[in-house]
């Protein structure tokens, strides 16, 4: 029965490595990959308050909330601290930088989007693959992945291409997935981490139908606004695993 278990950990560890490692090849298989102009041209361009694109700037209010939260949280948490709390500042520096990109949408300003982005993708991969395996270096794995998250903007701006930067996102958003199918333990519970997994899959979803999703609603909300509020709804998932893993109370 050990040596079964043993085999079915280390043959999920390596599923779970080569879905991590696959789109990165493909990836660097194929050409670099430009930043697409179009994708500043967002559906609600409408002023209040004396602010262009009001509902996409404001609706990063969630990210700072839930950011703001879960380091106050986190703090106390008794194992991966680090990781976690670097998740969280992430989480709450994509309030304000993505507020400054959408008063004024270009590639200078998306770096100040994507920058606080990769904190947060980094911090809760190394929290959950330490979580999940027990690992004993998450400091030093995390500081190495830090520094590649933050270099694939970097390479970005200078090379013009988003391929490592794709990777930095897709490779969390894969290992929250796939851990929350197939494994389950008592700090990481595979329900929280497949219901984040399915409310960020949903923001992305509607940040792609943008102006259709704007039109449909009467112009009343468009799809990268509401891919704001999902995304913060993904994150209120985790927070609320930890929450529930640690017994603590709500607030």
């Amino acid at each position: 029965m050990l040596w079964n278990n043993k085999f079915m950990k280390n043959y999920k560890l390596i599923i779970l490595c080569f879905a991590l490692m696959t789109p990165l090849i493909v990836l660097f298989l194929n050409d670099p990959i430009a930043q697409n102009q179009a994708y500043h041209n967002f559906a609600d361009k409408r002023y209040f308050v004396q602010t262009r694109n009001f509902f996409d700037v404001f609706s990063n209010l969630g990210f700072i909330l839930i950011g703001a939260l879960g380091i106050k949280s986190a703090v106390n948490y008794p194992r991966y601290k680090v990781s976690w709390l670097l998740f969280y500042v992430g989480v709450f520096l994509i309030g304000p930088g993505s507020a400054y990109y959408h008063l004024n949408p270009n590639n200078a300003t998306l770096v100040w989007d994507r920058l606080p982005m990769t904190l947060g993708f980094m911090g809760i991969f190394t929290a959950i693959m330490s979580e999940t395996f027990n690992l004993k270096h998450e400091k030093k794995i995390l500081t190495v992945l830090t520094i590649l998250g933050i270099y694939s903007v970097i390479h970005w701006q200078i090379f013009g291409d988003l391929r490592l930067y794709f990777w930095i996102q897709a490779a969390p958003l894969l290992a929250i997935l796939l851990i929350g199918i197939m494994y389950n333990s008592e700090s990481v519970k595979g329900i929280y981490l497949v219901g984040a997994f399915l409310f960020y899959g949903l923001a992305k979803v509607t940040e792609k139908f943008d102006l259709q999703i704007f039109m449909a609603t009467r112009y009343i909300v468009s799809g990268h606004t509401l891919k704001h509020l999902l995304a913060a709804v993904a994150i209120f998932f985790l927070y609320l695993m930890k929450r529930k893993t640690l017994n603590y109370k709500l607030l």
